[in-house]
């Protein structure tokens, strides 16, 4: 699809990787870009449209569905680390607020703008996903549920929205620089890049996005047995 010209809303946008979609999305030549977030005070960025959504609220995205009505890129990037959440202690608090917010919220707005993106021509439907949608993570294992849920959620709106002819596209990345992995030490791809690389796919229309190298072997590891052989060697 052409992004010049284009109408998009990005969730998440004050700040990380969505504040990077927005100025990648604005670069590439969007008339307009609206980020929805629960606070409109904290987008500093002057080029955007400030739009209030939380996405674990569907009456919010509704509401933004309503004001939003030329929307034609909607970006699920609004997302939390679930932490808090170990696998053999304390409390779920943490787990649940990452499938609150990582799965039912893309799901609410999802659901609220597919009738915007079916009005204004198909469009794109854009989920920022994670290489920990594919395997499981011990340390944080509220997150990966929840990023595998999204991506179950994924291929099934790709399903439902082509016959309306809506282009939606998984963003699958390892450790991205933002605050959200700032406990970990690894390595670590920009937020730039990743959106950088979500536009390219946007323009070529690819459904898929493998930001980085890890996540690339993770993905055909996942033909792999899942107990591999002695010696062997396996990213998943």
């Amino acid at each position: 699809m052409d992004i010049k010209g284009s109408v998009a809303l990005v969730t998440g946008a004050n700040r990380g990787i969505g504040r990077a979609f927005a100025r990648a999305l604005i670069e590439h030549g969007a008339s307009k870009v609206y980020a929805g977030v629960r606070d409109p005070a904290a987008v500093a960025d002057r080029d955007v449209t400030a739009l209030r959504l939380d996405v674990t609220k569907p009456e919010e995205a509704l509401e933004a569905a309503t004001v939003a009505d030329d929307v034609t890129i909607v970006i699920n990037n609004a997302g939390i680390g679930g932490t808090g959440t170990s696998l053999w202690e304390g409390p779920f608090d943490g787990a649940r607020q990452a499938m609150e917010v990582n799965y039912f919220g893309t799901w609410a707005v999802s659901r609220a703008f597919a009738p915007v993106l079916a009005h204004n021509g198909g469009g794109a439907l854009v989920n920022m996903l994670s290489l920990a949608s594919w395997v499981g993570r011990p340390r944080f294992p509220g997150y990966a549920a929840a990023k595998a849920a999204q991506w179950s959620l994924t291929d099934a709106l790709r399903q439902a929205l082509r016959e309306q002819g809506t282009l939606v596209v998984g963003v699958h990345a390892g450790f991205v620089d933002t605050d959200l992995s700032a406990w970990v030490d690894a390595p670590k791809i920009s937020a730039a890049d990743v959106a950088e690389q979500t536009m390219q796919a946007l323009a070529h229309d690819r459904s898929e996005v493998l930001v980085d190298e890890e996540t690339r072997q993770t993905k055909a590891a996942l033909s792999q047995p899942l107990d591999p052989e002695p010696g062997s060697s396996s990213t998943a």
